[in-house]
């Protein structure tokens, strides 16, 4: 097995910042590649809580100015994760998301925010650390995008590049005027370089230039390719079609082991499933909904958006309560949605309890408690909330989209006599159809021996990295193999 050593780029990495599953693969992938002989190090921005969390900085190189203040570039490490931490405190160094302020509105310069990250990679990558010269650079998503671009552009030899899109509806557009502050030739300024509709385009960058092109699940690696999902760049994505590869998103499964968990009221695994009531009964008081075991308890983790297909549970509410179903649900996001939300749990004491906001001690207890967790995402690029479910026992509820179809075996006829089925998916995405869906799981639930059957399925269903980390070696390797190194834009 030849040896390998990547360096992975990302805006967020689990357990030091996180605010959706970007984090979550960032943080699990290099352990899981580590199997496979690929030694990843990891870059981040220097946001306080990064610098806060991370052990052993040791400072390997000082800019004098990047993108309006000094810069250093620590390496370091979190538990087994190796870093590299671009700390630049006019850059990061502030209150709100890695992605906006306090008031949810988008911080000005994330041009160069994020332009920063990806210039580091790209030095990196050409040897600005001596004891780490990576013979690859995987991207991931728009924070990253310019990655392939400042390697493209710089005219040196460099490694080759990946670049995985995690959410193709978010893009990070910035005014054409920015390309030369931001240390590109005026020929970048192209449809075969970083312009997108008279913009520069950092998605569109990553997907120009890159060697290669993942997305987080095959079904979605299709979906893009169309208009409907193609954000727009659906005839970029089809011409690059044999570039593109579709890698299932796994979950780190140390931390997500409800035999072990530490944020859980009772562990258990498929031998000791009932011990699981007892979390049950922790989410119900912790909502203030009623005990009553007989009861379909749906969960909900999510952020509350149009993407997520939020508002189609509020119109299923009528199903929901007429079939006696409760439902928890965690999550923030649309100030509209957020309010009609609370407003449903006041009317409805008992049944519907919310809490608005985010909490990862919270979303195990309830992956841990819930009957079934439900996933109604209009698109959805795969989805690690389905994932933990599985793991844990609760029945994923889904929309038929992207990574969701490709990790649920619906429970239809055939499937639950071929002992396969682990949860219910449903399609058109519709209020309607969500409906449907909800009393269809209302009856699996009262057949025990069915739903033990849906439960068993999922949790003995292999929804680690060991699976797509092997896919990750291999492309790697193979891209090495073909490769000739690009010396000249």
């Amino acid at each position: 097995m030849t040896p390998v050593t990547a360096l992975s780029v990302a805006s967020e990495i689990y357990p030091l910042i996180k605010t959706g599953g970007l984090a979550d693969v960032a943080g699990a992938l290099p352990a899981a590649l580590l199997r496979h002989g690929v030694t990843m190090r990891t870059l981040v921005p220097g946001y306080p809580a990064v610098l806060a969390g991370i052990e052993s900085a040791l400072p390997v190189h000082s800019f004098a100015m990047l993108f309006g203040g000094p810069a250093r570039l620590l390496a370091a490490h979190k538990g087994s994760l190796e870093l590299f931490v671009l700390d630049a405190p006019h850059l990061y160094n502030r209150p709100g998301s890695p992605y906006s302020a306090p008031d949810g509105q988008d911080w000005p310069d994330n041009a160069y925010r994020f332009a920063a990250l990806a210039r580091t990679a790209a030095e990196i990558g050409q040897g600005l650390v001596p004891s780490f010269v990576p013979d690859l650079i995987h991207a991931h998503d728009w924070q990253a995008g310019l990655t392939p671009a400042y390697l493209r552009y710089s005219g040196k030899p460099s490694p080759a590049t990946v670049f995985t899109v995690h959410n193709l509806a978010f893009q990070g557009q910035f005014p054409r005027e920015l390309l030369a502050t931001l240390g590109l030739p005026p020929g970048a300024f192209s449809v075969d370089g970083v312009e997108y509709y008279g913009s520069i385009g950092y998605m569109k960058a990553g997907l120009q230039l890159s060697d290669r092109i993942t997305t987080v699940s095959p079904a979605y690696a299709l979906e893009i390719q169309g208009p409907e999902a193609g954000m727009g760049l659906d005839g970029l994505l089809r011409q690059r079609s044999a570039q593109l590869t579709g890698i299932l998103n796994g979950i780190d499964d140390r931390v997500w082991n409800p035999a072990t968990d530490k944020r859980i009221t009772a562990t258990y695994d498929l031998a000791t499933l009932p011990t699981r009531a007892a979390n049950t009964q922790s989410v119900r008081e912790l909502f203030d909904l009623s005990p009553d075991p007989d009861r379909l308890l749906l969960g909900v983790i999510s952020r509350l958006s149009w993407q997520k297909g939020l508002d189609l549970l509020l119109e299923a509410l009528p199903v929901l309560r007429a079939e006696g179903i409760q439902l928890a649900l965690l999550g923030a996001g649309d100030a509209e949605l957020e309010a009609r939300f609370k407003a449903a749990a006041e009317a409805y004491p008992g049944q519907i309890g919310v809490m608005i906001g985010y909490d990862e001690d919270l979303a195990h207890l309830i992956q841990a408690g819930a009957d079934a967790l439900l996933v109604p995402s209009r698109f959805e690029p795969c989805g690690l909330t389905q994932l933990c479910a599985l793991r844990y026992g609760a029945v994923p509820v889904v929309a038929r989209v992207g990574g969701l179809s490709d990790t649920v075996v619906d429970a239809n006829e055939m499937a639950i006599a071929a002992g396969v089925a682990t949860g219910v998916q449903f399609s058109p995405v519709t209020g309607d159809m969500l409906a449907a869906a909800l009393s269809k799981t209302r009856a699996l639930f009262a057949d025990r021996s069915a739903w033990k059957a849906l439960q068993r399925n999922g949790m003995t269903a292999d929804v680690s990295w060991r699976n797509p980390a092997q896919h990750y070696a291999q492309l790697y390797r193979s891209l090495l193999a073909a490769r000739q190194p690009r010396t000249t834009a």
